[in-house]
């Protein structure tokens, strides 16, 4: 598809604020493993030396993972950042969906990237770039040819992911908070303004990358097949991004603690968070089959967009 290159108009800004969240409800003991993707600054591929290693220098991704919010892209990249050809960006940039960082302009965005040998590929993770009206003409506008990753989940699940930790993030900074049905029902119908819903409506935000990328440049990774299987899905993106076969099975373990996959890499075991995960709240089974019902006919849209489907409720 045509790529019309980024100009000045495009400086309007498109905010996806969270949403102002929650009173405290009786929790259950669900621990959720794609809370790993909290946009906390971890440095993937290690501590940035004060001199960067002879042969290696900084260069635009080769690859972006795309999104979506709470649906693994941590997990993603920390799982990918196994592979010795990958140089992963240490924190999510936010380049292509916020104005104020955009306007800094590509060389700024590009001393953010790692250094990397010629052999090694570049991947920066940005949740946020999915859900941008934005995102996608910036991204093509720097490269048009560059490859995609997109890991989704059950949409539903996802929205009560979001949820969960912008609740704990109000929690923590000693802001009210709400129950989730009080956030996903308004007068007595689903509340489709609610920002975590809107974030759920794939289809919506696939169309908007599909106007500027053919679909063989965006792989969809299965957020719930990786957390359950990881190896699977990391194989078919080495096979996508033109890696040699490198991730094996001996590369993760489950943890019985934690219940998900950890990492075991370069003589050393990690699992993804510190935490054991965030508990999700027991969302009413009428309201959760009202939010359920409304997003099956987005489902069914998606996957005809994308031409393939995905096991969701």
């Amino acid at each position: 598809m045509a790529c019309f290159l980024t100009s000045a108009f495009l400086l309007v800004l498109q905010t996806y604020a969270a949403p102002p969240e929650f009173l405290q409800t009786g929790f259950g003991i669900t621990l959720d493993p794609m809370d790993l993707d909290s946009g906390l600054a971890v440095n993937v591929s290690g501590d940035v030396p004060s001199s960067p290693p002879p042969g290696t220098s900084k260069r635009a991704p080769h690859s972006i993972i795309i999104g979506v919010r709470k649906g693994g892209t941590r997990a993603l990249l920390e799982m990918l950042d196994i592979h010795p050809e990958v140089a992963a960006a240490a924190t999510e940039v936010h380049f292509f969906d916020w104005d104020e960082n955009y306007a800094k302009g590509f060389e700024w965005y590009r001393d953010l990237m790692p250094y990397s040998y010629p052999h090694q590929i570049t991947v920066e993770k940005t949740p946020g770039y999915f859900t941008s009206a934005l995102a996608p003409e910036r991204i093509c506008a720097m490269n048009s040819s560059i490859k995609l990753l997109l890991i989704l989940r059950d949409p539903a699940e996802r929205v009560i992911s979001d949820y969960t930790q912008v609740y704990f993030n109000r929690l923590e900074n000693h802001k009210p908070v709400q129950a989730i049905e009080n956030l996903l029902v308004r007068n007595g119908a689903l509340n489709v303004r609610y920002k975590a819903i809107q974030r759920s409506l794939y289809d919506i935000h696939m169309r908007n990358w599909l106007r500027h990328f053919p679909l063989e440049q965006i792989h969809i990774v299965d957020g719930d097949a990786l957390i359950h299987d990881p190896l699977p899905e990391l194989q078919k993106v080495e096979r996508f991004l033109n890696l040699p076969p490198r991730i094996v099975s001996s590369n993760f373990y489950f943890n019985q603690t934690k219940g998900f996959y950890c990492i075991r890499s370069d003589g050393r075991e990690r699992c993804l968070h510190e935490s054991k995960g965030r508990p999700h709240p027991a969302v009413n089974s009428t309201v959760l089959q009202q939010l359920r019902s409304y997003l099956q006919e987005h489902n069914r849209t998606f996957f005809r967009l994308v031409k393939r489907t995905f096991d969701w409720q």
